[in-house]
């Protein structure tokens, strides 16, 4: 019963730490002295306390692994130019999801912001 609760609390922490960072991320948009690899930073740490969110009991470093390679398949996605995916593109939700082109700063963006919460979260479950 503890450990069922116990996880239930810990997946309340995520959604609010996921909740926060998205709004960090879109405030980050919206001051233009941010620089945009901040944003890109922040959509990784989303990713990351979004899968581990729903793969509670997975270790931190295949939650690493998962978002990391998410985060990839999505910048490199952005290759692709149908006409289906361009019109989602064109949407807010999907301009946030999806991106719209390739840089290969994004894909060290995502490199950092997923080894920053993977430090933090590994160092805070250990105590130190």
């Amino acid at each position: 019963m503890f450990y069922t609760a116990n996880l239930k609390s810990q997946r309340i922490i995520y959604v609010l730490l996921v909740i926060v960072v998205i709004a960090l991320g879109i405030l980050s948009r919206k001051i233009t002295v941010i620089p945009l690899i901040v944003g890109d930073i922040l959509y990784a740490v989303m990713m990351f306390l979004l899968i581990k969110f729903l793969l509670i009991q997975l270790r931190y470093w295949k939650v690493a692994l998962i978002s990391l390679s998410i985060c990839y398949f999505i910048e490199i996605s952005q290759l692709y130019h149908a006409p289906w995916i361009n019109q989602i593109r064109n949407t807010t939700i999907g301009a946030l999801v999806l991106g719209h082109g390739f840089l290969w700063s994004d894909m060290i963006a995502y490199t950092v912001g997923i080894a920053i919460v993977y430090f933090i979260t590994l160092s805070s479950s250990r105590g130190v």
